[in-house]
């Protein structure tokens, strides 16, 4: 069994062989897969791809990247939807710094304010940080996202950083990028990080790993991820399945 926690089936560019291809992961085995949103209009496409296959599940929320039109009303909207049984988190949400648009003074606000919506729904959050460590991890701690729990998507920064997010109880998702030539950095955090706090994730149809990169990504591709976490940790590949989706299952507080 694998699980994908991080995915964008929703995307367009799976328009064309959606249904095929679903069909395809569930006879690899890739049984559950965790769809993120980050729009109002993903928003919508992640719950109905929820409630058209059992195997599917969402995450509700705004990227800060699409946050400077968000609205109080449909952020309570959003809050209605996440009600639905097959919701298992917020996000995806955070902190853009590379694109700075909208400001970041912007992408706080809302940051905040969707922290706020996941304690009052009680979910997990999916947290995006681009450039903006310690921004991210200084909101994190003023509003006591240890005791809303998540992960941290498409983990980027130091092993420093890592232990600060790991101490607040976090998981860390770990994608495509790992098996990047130029990921020194990421394989010597995936070193030091407690198997039990890794999930595999695609971010799919985006960062596909080698030997794919620059192709469309699918949970397809997460054999690869897999098989670099276990060269990094000293295991197996069987193990890193395992272990990660029970991670997963905890992280997304679901029922094997």
């Amino acid at each position: 069994m694998i699980f994908d926690t991080h995915s964008h089936y929703d995307d367009e560019k799976f328009d064309g062989d959606r249904k095929e291809l679903f069909e395809t992961l569930l006879s690899a085995g890739i049984d559950r897969v965790v769809n993120v949103s980050s729009s109002m209009k993903s928003v919508e496409k992640t719950l109905l791809l929820t409630q058209e296959y059992d195997f599917i599940y969402g995450a509700l929320g705004i990227h800060p990247s699409e946050c400077g039109e968000l609205t109080e009303q449909a952020l309570n909207e959003i809050e209605r939807k996440c009600r639905n049984s097959k919701i298992v988190a917020i996000g995806e949400i955070g902190l853009d710094y590379y694109w700075n648009t909208p400001e970041p003074s912007i992408q706080k606000q809302w940051f905040v304010r969707q922290l706020l919506m996941a304690r009052q729904v009680s979910l997990p959050v999916v947290i995006h940080s681009r450039d903006a460590a310690k921004d991210t991890y200084d909101i994190l701690k003023e509003n006591h996202a240890e005791q809303i729990g998540g992960v941290i998507h498409c983990y980027s920064y130091s092993r420093e950083m890592a232990r600060d997010f790991l101490n607040m109880g976090f998981y860390f998702g770990i994608g495509g990028v790992i098996t990047f030539s130029n990921a020194r950095k990421l394989r010597e955090v995936v070193e030091y990080l407690p198997i039990d706090r890794i999930v595999l994730e695609t971010d799919c149809p985006y960062l596909a790993p080698v030997p794919n990169r620059g192709k469309r990504n699918s949970s397809l591709n997460l054999p690869y991820i897999a098989e670099e976490i276990a060269s990094v940790k000293h295991t197996t590949v069987e193990e890193v399945y395992q272990h990660t989706y029970e991670n997963a299952l905890h992280l997304y507080r679901m029922n094997p």
